[in-house]
Order: C-alpha cells, then structure tokens, then sequence
C-alpha cells in the first residue's frame, strides 16, 4: 500500500508472478476510516514525492483494475471490514497513532515545530476517532483483490 509509484509496483508483481499464478493486493480503502485517516493528515503532511500517488488508491478497485490491466484475468474484489475494539475515545486512538503508526508519526514529526498545528491535527484526528466509534467498535474497510496473471 505504500508503495508510491503505482504503476511501477503493479507492473513488477505482473513481472515476478508466473502465467497462471494469483496476484493479489489488500488495501485499506479510501472511504474507509484508515483512508480517512490518510484525508485527516493530508493537509498537515509534507508533499509527496514527485510522480507518487496516494497510497489509499491501492484500496480502490478500479484504480487497482487500471494498474493491471489486461495482464490479470478474473480480478475479483472482496470490501470486508475489521472490527477494532481497542480504542475507548477517539482521543486514545490518536494518541496510540501518535505513538506507534509510521505514517502519523511521519506527519507529527514534519509539523513538530508548529504547535498550531499540531494542536489542529491533535483535534482532528480525535475527531476522526470519535466519529468512527461506536459502542466500543471502529470498523476499518479494506479490500482484497486478486487475480490470475495471463
């Protein structure tokens, strides 16, 4: 999913996989929470490298059908969700993502001297936690796809 030259890294699991074996990819989807995590920090983020796309775009199957092309037959797409009950407060999530996910603590660390905005991103990224969380489950959506390589 953090492969940032999508095409490139699509192109090179076509070329590594045999005729007839599976390619697959499982990404979080860009309207799903951990793609809305990705919209949340966007703002507060260093630009991305030149020529990079979003990396919530791997969880987009028209987006992951494009990369592939007609090298892969019988792309088939499964959405499916996965119940997080760790998180009592949109406020503990952020401070855990503050803590321990690489791309949070990225996008801290580019801000680290702007107590502005990191006081904005400290509230929306509790927000974004509190939004999600019902009874005590944040559902995350991601997306398998698979295919045969041709």
């Amino acid at each position: 999913m953090f492969a940032p030259h999508h095409q490139l890294a699509a192109d090179e699991l076509v070329r590594v996989c045999r005729p007839g074996g599976r390619i697959g990819v499982l990404a979080w989807t860009p309207a799903g929470f951990i793609g809305q995590l990705f919209a949340t920090m966007k703002p507060y983020a260093p630009p991305p490298p030149p020529g990079a796309s979003p990396a919530p775009l791997w969880g987009s199957v028209e987006h992951v059908r494009e990369l592939f092309g007609d090298r892969v037959d019988d792309m088939v797409a499964h959405q499916q969700q996965l119940r997080v009950e760790r998180f009592t407060s949109g406020a503990e999530f952020r401070d855990f993502f503050k803590d321990k996910y690489g791309p949070t603590i990225s996008v801290y660390r580019f801000i680290a001297d702007d107590a502005e905005k990191v006081a904005g991103l400290d509230a929306d990224l509790a927000a974004l936690g509190d939004r999600y969380l019902e009874d005590g489950v944040m559902p995350w959506e991601y997306v398998v796809v698979t295919g045969t390589k041709r």
